[in-house]
């Protein structure tokens, strides 16, 4: 009797760790397994497709109480042997050995649950024609091609409580106080959690900024009778005719020292730097972002049971679409100088240094 051949779905996370990619997985599985799919849960990104591959079955079981889990249990990187484009004829051509074992172990489609680095990875293999379907991920917000990535509510969640929290002592000592968030290229954490978190200052990469503007404002703001102040920075933001600053080859840091030094010069006034870090990424993820990654994941299982690939899963005007991995690929989504959150922050009389 010939041996039944299971129709299969490949899921695997790559990149930066985000809240919500536990809730991707458990929608994926939950769903392909509703459609008669066995779901293969590749190991650490990309990578678990070389070799003899690392990957599990992942059956109902495996994903019971995944839905606040933070982090993802089939790993991640965002180092390997997919650092770009294919290039067709090399050596070693991993694209090629990837390719070849999907079709190998009878995968029909493979998700891949990433930022824009990974859906570029997962573009190159549309090209060749491997089943391919993306889900966007990452806590900065700047994937193209999508309203919303998942990930992003839970950073804004824990930037804002710490706004909050970091603003009770600034005024209880009057203090200045500098959040550092994360945003390498793009200031959506910043914009969003400082106007939600009442900053008086919000400096984002897309904005050079001036430190003698912001001192401007601290000192304006004690004249006018409030001895502190709350500046929110992003990592990758940069004063006027310089770069971003780099706290060592290839990592951006330590702006937000930088910044606050230059304030207790130019105000004469105690202040200092938080750096939130990592905390932005880990834990449990919000309620919108437990929804957006479910609707994520189940929305992927059916575009591939539907016959779709290279396409990528997002959000536009509240409803879950898909969309062509290239608009989701070679660009970042940047804070334009104008828009609407912007506006509404000048409006408030948030100074953003220029």
């Amino acid at each position: 009797m010939a041996k039944h051949t299971p129709r299969r779905i490949g899921v695997l996370t790559s990149g930066g760790d985000a809240p919500g990619l536990n809730a991707v997985i458990r929608a994926a599985v939950k769903t392909g397994i509703g459609l008669g799919y066995e779901v293969l849960g590749i190991e650490d990104g990309y990578e678990g497709l070389l070799g003899d591959m690392t990957y599990r079955v992942l059956t109902h079981q495996d994903v019971r109480g995944l839905l606040p889990m933070g982090g993802t249990i089939l790993g991640t990187t965002n180092k390997g042997h997919f650092g770009g484009k294919r290039v067709v004829g090399a050596e070693h051509d991993p694209y090629l050995e990837a390719a070849q074992n999907i079709e190998r172990m009878g995968i029909q489609g493979l998700i891949t649950i990433g930022g824009e680095g990974t859906q570029a990875i997962a573009l190159e293999f549309a090209k060749m024609g491997v089943p391919i379907i993306g889900v966007p991920k990452t806590i900065d917000n700047d994937l193209p091609g999508t309203d919303r990535t998942f990930g992003f509510d839970t950073a804004l969640q824990v930037a804002t409580d710490a706004i909050d929290r970091l603003h009770t002592t600034a005024a209880s000592h009057d203090r200045v106080m500098v959040i550092e968030v994360m945003g390498r290229h793009v200031g959506w954490i910043a914009l969003h959690s400082g106007i939600a978190g009442g900053a008086d200052a919000i400096l984002i990469p897309e904005i050079p900024f001036d430190s003698q503007i912001v001192a401007d404002k601290i000192l304006e703001r004690e004249r006018n009778g409030s001895a502190f102040s709350i500046v929110v920075i992003s990592e990758g933001a940069y004063p006027k005719g310089s770069q971003p600053i780099y706290a060592n080859a290839g990592r951006l840091g330590g702006v937000g020292f930088m910044l606050t030094e230059q304030l207790g010069q130019l105000t004469g006034k105690d202040c200092r730097c938080v750096v939130l870090g990592h905390v932005q990424r880990g834990g449990p993820p919000t309620p919108y972002d437990r929804l957006l990654s479910t609707r994520y994941g189940a929305a992927a299982v059916a575009a591939i049971h539907n016959g779709l690939s290279g396409e990528m899963v997002a959000l536009r005007a509240q409803e879950i679409v898909t969309v062509p991995l290239e608009e989701a690929t070679g660009h970042l989504k940047t804070v334009r100088p104008h828009n609407d959150l912007i506006r509404t922050a000048r409006s408030l009389g948030i100074t953003f240094g220029d």
